[in-house]
């Protein structure tokens, strides 16, 4: 004969353990949607995707900046409801207001709502006129609001509510909720100090780079792209100046590596040359030399590509408005000229062994003759390697966009070069680009 109360109690348990089993794969799918990406708002959409409707109807998260003002972030409703206009910068957090979300934001919670209450409730806060439209506009029966914390601070809230009665939220519910906005919490934290790390590494590199000097008549732009795939700093640079015999140095290089030491020792780089190139007016080749053997004795282990040149006006009687450019190449990808009609070449640079490699290498100079009213471009192999394709495919993909920006303001052909050829890159760039003046 069967036992009924053992029957009852054995399904009571496998009941429990379901609810258990749901509860616990609900948040390994939660902690997934968090972590698959840095994008702090991303993370909160794709939570949301993943805690409706299994958790609640609809759900908004709110954060809090770092001068403590409010915005809500994300506002999504399970049937795709339009709910962008919803969301946006959230009136200021009152001291002394008993809204829900105001006291989550200053500390308590989580909280369970009746948002019913809400419409009675005696505050005339703009924070709780705010609530009490959201929850009117998405209807709510039952809510939950749990504060979103980290490093014992609280980062913002997150808003889960149901608007059907039969399966209302309750007391029961909030330890999974606040599990959750823990677990988002922790997201969001990540987040911005990913994103303050980003900006940081950024500002230094960019920091280290140099303020380009009035060469007229030539005119010279450049530009840093920061690599969209890594928080280092990288070791891309330029530089231009002028030199005591009236000449412009051209500089453009990459020490290998993304990290502060390969920043730092770009900077090194930077300045001994910069010493060397204003000292010592010797070609191109004899610096790069020069160079090489002091780094190597001082910094070895790193490597590195240069293109040092000097650029001056053709000495008469050559043609009028032609210019000298006498260059040399350590490891880097050659320069393109382009012509004002939209020719395009890369120079013949001799392009020698890296620097930190041999410091006995000889490093010849080539001397090219640049027709008026042309461009002069230096760039990093971020510019054009991309990663499982053909070096040359990449120069060539350079060449036609450089050809249809000739005609274009300096500063719109480095732009266009950027917006057409560095979106596919995921290393540094750096550009330097000269006009030459046209011919008098």
């Amino acid at each position: 004969m069967v036992d009924e109360e053992h029957v009852d109690g054995g399904s009571d348990v496998d009941g429990v353990l379901q609810a258990a089993l749901q509860r616990l794969a609900l948040l390994a799918e939660a902690t997934d949607a968090l972590s698959s990406t840095l994008d702090g708002t991303l993370a909160l959409r794709r939570l949301c995707q993943v805690l409706l409707p299994q958790l609640g109807d609809w759900c908004a998260a709110d954060l809090l900046d770092e001068h403590r003002r409010p915005r809500r972030v994300v506002v999504a409703h399970w049937e795709r409801l339009p709910t962008s206009h919803l969301e946006g910068q959230l009136p200021p957090v009152p001291e002394t207001s008993a809204d829900p979300l105001a006291r989550v934001l200053r500390g308590a919670g989580p909280l369970l709502v009746d948002p019913s209450a809400m419409t009675s409730m005696v505050d005339d806060s703009a924070l709780h006129t705010e609530q009490v439209a959201l929850f009117s506009r998405l209807g709510a029966r039952s809510a939950v609001i749990a504060p979103l914390r980290a490093r014992r601070q609280v980062l913002g809230a997150l808003t889960l509510a149901r608007t059907g009665e039969a399966l209302a939220l309750t007391e029961n519910d909030l330890a999974l909720v606040e599990d959750l906005a823990h677990r988002t919490a922790l997201a969001v934290d990540n987040s911005r100090l990913y994103t303050s790390v980003q900006s940081t590494a950024e500002h230094l590199q960019r920091s280290l780079l140099p303020v380009l000097p009035d060469v007229t008549p030539l005119s010279v732009a450049a530009r840093y792209v920061p690599a969209r795939a890594a928080v280092e700093v990288g070791g891309d640079w330029y530089d231009c100046f002028p030199l005591p015999d009236g000449a412009t140095a051209l500089i453009i290089g990459d020490v290998t590596g993304h990290d502060l030491s390969a920043a730092v020792t770009m900077g090194q780089l930077r300045n001994m040359l910069r010493a060397l190139v204003c000292d010592r007016l010797e070609p191109p080749g004899d610096i790069l030399r020069r160079l090489d053997a002091i780094a190597h004795t001082l910094y070895g282990g790193h490597t590195a590509t240069c293109i040092y040149a000097h650029l001056q006006p053709v000495p008469q009687p050559a043609p009028q408005g032609r210019w000298q450019l006498d260059i040399a190449n350590a490891g880097h990808p050659p320069p393109l000229l382009v012509a004002h009609d939209g020719d395009t070449c890369y120079l013949d640079t001799h392009n020698g062994v890296l620097l930190g490699i041999d410091p006995h290498t000889p490093r010849p100079s080539r001397i090219h003759t640049l027709p008026p009213a042309s461009t002069l471009l230096l760039y990093t192999d971020g510019l054009i390697e991309r990663p499982g394709e053909d070096i040359d495919r990449g120069l060539a993909r350079l060449r036609e966009h450089a050809a249809a920006l000739a005609r274009e303001p300096l500063s719109t052909f480095c732009d266009e070069l950027l917006a057409g050829l560095a979106g596919g890159s995921n290393d540094d760039i750096a550009l330097l680009a000269v006009r030459l003046p046209p011919a008098r």
